[in-house]
């Protein structure tokens, strides 16, 4: 697609430069082409613009396993109480965290890591204008946030998750460089934005199945009329829902193979 694109481009500049009158049809193929890019990186489970992993992998789903992520911590008031929910289940999930986020609390990440979890990243700083962002900015943003998330957790980040899963096509290369999976969901609650935790349960819980990929938030969390954050009302009720089914929960680290860094210079 990226090929077709910058084909298309230059038949566009050669077309002008041999029959300037085309100048209509030359432009109006440039803006669908934008368009379509553009679609595709509003679709966060798109592969039009490179590799996206929606789903674990077979030997996952052999296993019967499903993946928990949780996005956008570590919150101070939130992650601890998730935590302790995971403990009382047995579960161990992957927190896409926000390196800005780490840093103001480095010792909630380290216990992250230290009850057994995964952490991964999901930017620096979380910016609403990251798919707009262009190779070196993206490049820096997603680098800075390796560098933090290692240093304070210890462990090395193999998977992104972009803020609200919205990209361009800039991301691919330099994920490629880094050598890290992009990774999106296969359902998706939509806890940050309803407060009915049933409505977020069924959302999640419909058709679910081994290989699964489910996302919630332990940051940015929106809170029932009675003030509780959403995920904690939850996330009870879905382990319940997946034991029930048979599905066993592992991380990210452990069910997809590291991908090898290309270069980080």
């Amino acid at each position: 697609m990226l090929a077709a694109s910058v084909g298309l481009h230059a038949v566009a500049a050669a077309s002008l430069a041999i029959a300037p009158e085309s100048w209509p049809w030359a432009l109006g193929g440039i803006a669908l082409n934008h368009v379509g890019l553009t679609a595709a990186g509003l679709w966060p489970r798109s592969r039009l613009l490179g590799p996206n992993i929606t789903r674990l992998p077979a030997a996952a789903v052999e296993r019967r396993q499903f993946a928990l992520t949780l996005d956008d911590g570590p919150d101070p008031d939130v992650t601890p109480r998730v935590l302790d929910l995971l403990d009382a289940h047995g579960v161990r999930a992957t927190f896409f965290c926000i390196a800005q986020r780490a840093q103001a609390a480095p010792a909630l990440l380290r216990e992250i890591v230290a009850r057994g979890h995964d952490v991964q990243n999901h930017s620096h700083a979380h910016r609403h204008t990251f798919s707009l962002s262009g190779p070196g900015a993206l490049r820096r943003e997603i680098e800075h946030a390796q560098q933090v998330l290692t240093e304070l957790s210890g462990q090395r980040p193999h998977c992104f998750r972009a803020p609200a899963g919205l990209r361009n096509p800039f991301l691919d290369p330099v994920l490629h460089r880094l050598g890290l999976h992009l990774v999106s969901w296969t359902r998706r609650g939509f806890d940050t934005v309803t407060a009915d935790a049933r409505v977020v349960l069924a959302r999640l819980t419909r058709d679910m199945a081994a290989g699964d990929i489910v996302l919630l938030h332990d940051g940015h969390a929106r809170r029932s009329p009675g003030g509780q954050p959403v995920v904690l009302a939850v996330l009870p009720q879905l382990l319940a829902h997946c034991a029930q089914l048979g599905l066993h929960a592992t991380t990210l680290r452990a069910a997809v193979p590291a991908r090898s860094v290309e270069n980080v210079s």
